[in-house]
Order: C-alpha cells, then sequence, then structure tokens
C-alpha cells in the first residue's frame, strides 16, 4: 500500500513538473519513448554550499524548484521508417551541475593562452544595451554565469550574474542563451518564465535560436511546424531582404482547386465551331456582296 501511494504522490508531483505534457506528447502522430526522469529533492544545505562557494543568491523560484527536483530532464523520439529518432529534450541541471561558465585559469595554462574574457574588449558595446534590450554579459569578473542546460552542443542557456563586485554577493539574476558563435541574447527575467518557455516549445532542437536575429536551421523549422505549428507559426520572424518570406505560402482556394467543369477537348472543339461557323458568315456575306455586284 505504501508503494502504491508513494508512486501516486510522484505521479501528482511529475505532472506538476511537466504541466501535463507529456499526456500532451503521448498523443501526437509518431511520437514514441516519452521518459521522464524522476529525481529526488535537492537538500538544503547543498543549495546553500552552493550560495556560499560562488558568492550568490539563488532566485527563488530556483530555489523551490531545486527544493522540488534535484534538476528536471523529460526526452521523447519519434518514429521514422521503423526507427526510432531522439528529437525533444527538456534539461535542467542539477545543483551538482549548475557549474560556472568561466571557469578559474589553471595553473598549467600558457600566460598568453586567449580565454573568453578576451571577447570583452568593446566596452561601449557590451556596457550599453542597443534599444529596450537589456546589456550583455561580461566573460570576466563583471558576470557571474552559471550553465543551467547545455542544449545538446547547440548552445547554453545560463543563469547570469551581471554587475557583480569582487566580495559582494550577487542577487539580481537573468536567463541568457549563449549561442555558438559565443554571442549572448537575452531569454528571460526569471526562471519560472524560461521553465514555461521549454516546456511550451517541447524541447526542440534549437528552440532557443527562435530568440536569436537568425533564427533556428530549417531542419529545425521543419520539426517545429510539424509538432509545434501553433506559437511556430505567431513566432515573428524577421523580414527578408528582398521581401519574400522563408515559409511557403499556401493558397486552398488554388491548391485544391476541383477540376473544371468543362473539359479541355470540348473547349477547343466549341472554339472550332465557333471558327466555322464565323468562316460561314463571312462567305455568306462575300456572295452576297458579289451578287449586289
Amino acid at each position: 500500500m505504501e508503494e502504491i501511494k508513494d508512486s501516486l504522490v510522484f505521479k501528482g508531483v511529475a505532472e506538476r513538473l511537466t504541466l501535463g505534457i507529456t499526456r500532451i506528447l503521448e498523443n501526437m502522430p509518431g511520437v514514441v519513448d516519452v521518459r521522464f526522469v524522476e529525481r529526488d529533492p535537492a537538500e538544503k544545505r547543498s543549495l546553500l554550499s552552493w550560495e556560499q562557494k560562488n558568492t550568490c543568491i539563488l532566485p527563488e523560484d530556483l530555489r523551490d524548484f531545486y527544493l522540488t527536483t534535484d534538476g528536471f530532464t523529460l526526452t521523447w523520439s519519434v518514429k521514422l521508417d521503423n526507427e526510432c529518432v531522439p528529437l525533444g529534450c527538456m534539461m535542467i541541471n542539477s545543483v551538482a551541475r549548475l557549474s560556472p561558465l568561466l571557469q578559474p585559469v589553471s595553473l598549467f595554462s600558457l600566460p598568453n593562452a586567449p580565454s573568453l574574457a578576451d571577447l570583452d574588449w568593446e566596452e561601449n558595446s557590451t556596457e550599453i544595451g542597443t534599444g529596450h534590450a537589456p546589456a550583455a554579459p561580461h566573460f570576466d569578473s563583471r558576470s557571474r554565469i552559471f550553465e543551467l542546460d547545455s542544449c545538446g552542443g547547440n548552445g547554453k542557456v545560463c543563469l547570469v550574474y551581471k554587475n557583480c563586485t569582487a566580495g559582494v554577493v550577487a542577487q539580481q539574476s537573468e536567463i541568457w542563451f549563449l549561442d555558438r558563435s559565443l554571442c549572448w541574447h537575452f531569454l528571460t527575467t526569471t526562471f519560472s518564465s524560461y521553465y514555461r518557455l521549454m516546456i511550451t516549445h517541447l524541447g526542440l532542437p534549437e528552440w532557443q535560436y527562435g530568440f536569436t536575429p537568425y533564427g533556428p536551421s530549417p531542419q529545425s523549422k521543419q520539426w517545429a511546424s510539424l509538432y509545434q505549428p501553433l506559437t511556430f507559426s505567431c513566432e515573428h520572424s524577421l523580414p527578408d531582404p528582398a521581401g519574400d518570406s522563408h515559409l511557403n505560402k499556401l493558397d486552398p482556394t488554388k491548391a485544391f482547386k476541383g477540376k473544371a467543369k468543362v473539359p479541355a477537348p470540348k473547349k477547343k472543339q466549341s472554339a472550332q465551331c465557333s471558327l466555322g461557323s464565323t468562316a460561314k458568315n463571312q462567305g455568306s456575306t462575300g456572295r452576297h456582296i458579289g451578287a449586289k455586284r
């Protein structure tokens, strides 16, 4: 009986964590092998130890998340030609894997070896945000960056603390996406908002690139149009310089138009008849004119 109660409790917790997305995925055509990894809650002492080690205060919503489950993993696949192909992956690193993106310089590294901090040489472009966008994080000590999701090698979703001072505890954080070209893109101000975005996008490949000026790859767009048509069609894409859209426009009135009521041979026959009658009329008119003469 206790095992049944525990399974029911976990099922309720999993339902709240996934926002019911597992049932939606299982009902989608072609989706197979939907897996949600069960994790125990993180201990409070591990959270306190992380904050003391990194001189940062975890956001309240992220702290509550870790006190519910120490990380998050939900994957699903699609069946193509009788073969299961992994497609969706939603992941939040555990507290132990919430490691700094900027590791300290090793004693064995070369003295003139380049580092990520060398990318912050443009002071004016990094200090001031463009338009309404917030200022991008720095790769030096001014920012403290921690990896939430490795995005399968397509980039990194990071928990970022900006405007940091050495020895001072950082409290304000944001969620940013670092693409493979080491450019920053703002996602959300809170972890809860990012979590909802992750669930809404079903963990599809490169969905974070929808918040970049260049967007995801064509293959990822095809997957999104198949398994996420409503959200994908509502996303605002940048206009093409030539004025053409990247998506094919389908006109149902032209694509699904039925056959013509009058077949093509009959049209030609009717046209020939009309030409013949015109020729007869012209001939009779000529005869009448000749008779008058």
